[in-house]
């Protein structure tokens, strides 16, 4: 079998094709709303904000699906300062395909993420609203949890920042 090769495509909404939005869409909505059983409003209009970075992570060894797209095998969004958190910026809906967990796929794509916070906004904090289980993840990644655990749709969470 052949190793793991990841394309990372870092991208505006406006960019995005119908395709390459409907794989973010169901991937977020498969992990979120019907794994987790969080019912919320998925489609929150931040998508579409001009500035939002959209960081789709492709399976290169992949089979191609009938969109003729690689499998998508995580993602996640990058927000401007002020969009979630005032002079912030926030990295958000982080999901990886279930098929794909396991195979060290999170800190290379976070990794990523902070490549690109810094290369878009480089005088900005980061912030993240985390998974409370995930805290050590994050913090390999220098984020710091900076508020009490909290429940989000159920489930704890917990503020973090990296300067």
């Amino acid at each position: 079998m052949a190793s793991l090769a990841i394309h990372y495509k870092a991208t505006h909404f406006n960019e995005l094709s119908a395709a390459e939005l409907y794989q973010a869409l169901k991937l977020r909505v498969d992990v979120f709303v019907v794994e987790q059983t969080c019912y919320y409003p998925e489609l929150d209009n931040k998508d579409i904000d001009k500035e939002v970075i959209h960081l789709l992570a492709y399976d290169s060894n992949g089979k191609r699906n009938e969109l003729d797209l690689l499998p998508l095998a995580a993602y996640l969004r990058i927000l401007p300062p002020g969009l979630c958190y005032p002079g912030m910026v926030a990295i958000g809906r982080v999901a990886t395909d279930m098929d794909y967990r396991g195979k060290g796929l999170g800190h290379p794509l976070m990794s990523e993420a902070l490549q690109l916070c810094q290369q878009y906004w480089p005088d900005f904090s980061v912030k993240i609203s985390a998974q409370e289980h995930l805290e050590a993840f994050y913090n390999k990644h220098g984020f710091v949890r900076v508020s009490d655990m909290y429940l989000e749709d159920g489930i704890p969470h917990i503020e973090m920042l990296k300067d």
